[in-house]
């Protein structure tokens, strides 16, 4: 999986994992007990975090990363399908908030440092 430094407007937030082939986009973050940072989905256009171990805030994003919609998703749940989404962003329940990530905010990923 690819890692870089997640963007927000511009703003480092923190690490993300970019998911981008089948086997990594289906596995997602099944399995763990948490992230650092956040996982980017990219193609995708859905989710479910039935079998997660804790909620997540997602955010369905365009084709130019901008934020459609953001929303918490708890456990054992199916999100919703929203129209024009082409990749999803995940992360721990609140992370969204501690970043201040809404719609129309355009994201990013920078190469790791290091």
């Amino acid at each position: 999986m690819e890692r870089g430094r997640l963007l927000v407007e511009g703003r480092d937030v923190g690490p993300v994992e970019v998911a981008r082939s089948f086997r990594d986009r289906s596995r997602g973050l099944l399995g763990r007990d948490g992230v650092e940072g956040a996982l980017l989905i990219r193609p995708g256009s859905s989710i479910h975090t039935f079998g997660m171990r804790f909620d997540l805030d997602v955010a369905h994003l365009d084709g130019d990363l901008r934020v459609l919609r953001t929303a918490t998703t708890p456990r054992n749940r199916l999100g919703p399908l929203v129209r024009r989404t082409r990749a999803v962003l995940e992360a721990e329940a609140g992370a969204f908030a501690r970043w201040g990530l809404r719609a129309g905010d355009r994201v990013e990923v920078a190469p790791a440092e290091g």
